[in-house]
C-alpha cells in the first residue's frame, strides 16, 4: 500500500472513530449549548490538546503499559468516572451560568479547556487505540518513524477540529436563546450534569465488569 493511500485509510478510520457520540462530543455540544462558540471551541481545543499527550504518551510507552498490566485500564476507568461525575456534580449545581463578572468570560473558556484536556487524559480507551489501531499506520521503510506518527497524529487533530468544530458551531445557535432564558439554561446545565453522571456509572460500571 502507497503512503497516500496509507494516511487515507487512517483518516478513515479517525473519522469514524471521532463521529461516534461520545464523552467527548457530549462535552462540546454541552459547552456550546451552555456557553457559546467560543466556550464550545475551548472544549475543542482541550480535546485535540489531549489527543497530542495521548500521542506523546503512548510513543513512551503507556500504551504498552496497559497491555502488560491489565489493572492500569480499570483504575484509568475509575479515575476518568470519578472525574467526570465530578464535572455532572457541578453542573447540576450551577445556576448562573449566563452571567459571568468581569474578566471571568477568559477564566471560564481556560477552565472548559482544562475539563476537556483531563476527560481526554483519563480516557482509557485513546490509549487502546494508540496500542491496537494506530501502530498499524506506521511503516518502517517509509521515513522516520516520529516523521510518521507526527503527520497521523496532524490528521487525527484536523478531524477533530472538524468534526467537533462543526458540532460546537451548530449548537453554539442555541446559546443566545439560553441567554434570553436563564431557567431554561439552569434545566440544560442539570440535565448534562444528569448525563455526565450516567456517563460515570457506565464507565464505573465498565472497570468493575472489565476482565
Amino acid at each position: 500500500m502507497s503512503q497516500t493511500a496509507n494516511l487515507w485509510l487512517y483518516f478513515v478510520v479517525v473519522f469514524g472513530v471521532i463521529a461516534l457520540p461520545g464523552l467527548d462530543m457530549a462535552f462540546v455540544m454541552g459547552s456550546s449549548m451552555l456557553g457559546g462558540r467560543r466556550s464550545g471551541m475551548a472544549a475543542v481545543g482541550g480535546i485535540i490538546a489531549g489527543g497530542f499527550c495521548h500521542l506523546c504518551m503512548g510513543a513512551v510507552g503507556v500504551a504498552v503499559a496497559l497491555q502488560y498490566w491489565p489493572p492500569l485500564f480499570k483504575i484509568m476507568l475509575l479515575a476518568g468516572a470519578a472525574y467526570i461525575a465530578w464535572m455532572g456534580y457541578s453542573l447540576l449545581r450551577s445556576d448562573s451560568i449566563f452571567h459571568p463578572t468581569p474578566g471571568a468570560e477568559a477564566m471560564a473558556d481556560a477552565v472548559i479547556f482544562r475539563r476537556a484536556l483531563t476527560t481526554s487524559l483519563l480516557n482509557p480507551k485513546a490509549y487502546i487505540f494508540m496500542l491496537a489501531i494506530f501502530p498499524q499506520f506506521l511503516k518502517p521503510g517509509q521515513g522516520p518513524l516520529w516523521v510518521q506518527s507526527g503527520v497521523l497524529g496532524g490528521i487525527t487533530a484536523l478531524t477533530q477540529l472538524g468534526v467537533y468544530g462543526a458540532l460546537a458551531y451548530a449548537a453554539s445557535g442555541a446559546s443566545g436563546w439560553f441567554a434570553a432564558h436563564p431557567a431554561a439554561a439552569t434545566v440544560a446545565a442539570r440535565l448534562m450534569g444528569a448525563l455526565l453522571i450516567l456517563t460515570a456509572i457506565l464507565s464505573a460500571s465498565q472497570a468493575w465488569t472489565a476482565p
